[in-house]
């Protein structure tokens, strides 16, 4: 396909405003996170007197160095765990199309139409009669099966676009079930599997809503949590908020730079696929 000048120069102008548009929000905040604690944030102004021991502060204050531990913690578990789970069963409805199979993909839209706000509270009731409440595990569990409707879809979406001819042939090869997926399932699906680590990562590193009803301990939740902190007694110290909230963003944005070469190749590769 060829792309004239026109067309060239217009997409880059957009691509630009995009950018600039994502890049704003974040501008803004720095700006009101280095001023004077004690001042409003008032518009989009470097401060004179940048003060950026906010960030400093904002740490101490927030209790984040241990909620960061407790996050990484939580995110070592779910992500793995539901990776695992989700790739399985991903591989079994998308390439094995295993007997009672549709009754699982539907059981899983059903999952997906399910908002999260409206089983938290059984949740809290089911966790609180397993002893399992105030405790990180209160939290592992459920996002676990929460992710588990999107997680197997977008395995399966992967896996169902795999040519069968693949599986035939190491079939052919005497290789089983497991030496197949294991050997050839496994390596194709990196991508997928890459993108989807990035999308668990991002969600368990920022949820807020469960830790909070969960976990009464504030250090036993997410690195969110530490916003919470500034809910109360600091409400009006504002540019520690800023500080705090970007100090929250850091690793997830960190992660996506990283690994954002996988993320894009797994959509392009979904998109070929479709």
């Amino acid at each position: 396909m060829i792309v004239n000048r026109t067309e060239l120069v217009v997409g880059r102008i957009l691509l630009i405003a995009v950018v600039l548009l994502t890049l704003l929000p974040f501008a803004s905040m720095l700006t009101a996170a280095l001023q004077s604690p004690d001042r409003i944030p008032n518009g989009f102004a470097w401060p004179t007197d940048p003060h950026w021991e906010n960030f400093v502060t904002a740490f101490q204050l927030g209790n984040i160095a241990t909620l960061m531990l407790s996050s990484i913690f939580i995110v070592i578990v779910v992500v793995p765990v539901a990776l695992l789970f989700a790739t399985l069963a991903g591989y079994a409805l998308g390439n094995l199309r295993i007997p009672g199979g549709r009754a699982v993909l539907i059981g899983m839209v059903i999952g997906l139409t399910i908002p999260f706000e409206a089983i938290i509270i059984p949740l809290y009731y089911q966790f609180t009669s397993y002893g399992l409440i105030n405790t990180q595990w209160a939290i592992i569990l459920p996002l676990i099966g929460l992710y588990m409707p999107f997680s197997v879809f977008w395995m399966r979406a992967h896996f169902i676009g795999v040519p069968r001819e693949l599986s035939e042939a190491a079939r052919v090869d005497g290789a089983n079930i497991w030496q197949e997926f294991r050997r050839i399932q496994l390596p194709l699906a990196s991508p997928a599997l890459s993108a989807l680590a990035i999308l668990l990562f991002l969600w368990t590193w920022n949820q807020f809503l469960l830790p909070l009803v969960m976990v009464s301990d504030p250090s036993k939740r997410t690195m969110a949590g530490a916003l919470g902190a500034f809910q109360g007694q600091y409400i009006d110290t504002l540019p520690l908020l800023f500080a705090a909230s970007l100090i929250v963003m850091l690793p997830t944005v960190a992660v996506y730079l990283v690994f954002q070469r996988q993320f894009i190749k797994a959509l392009l590769q979904g998109a070929v696929k479709g």
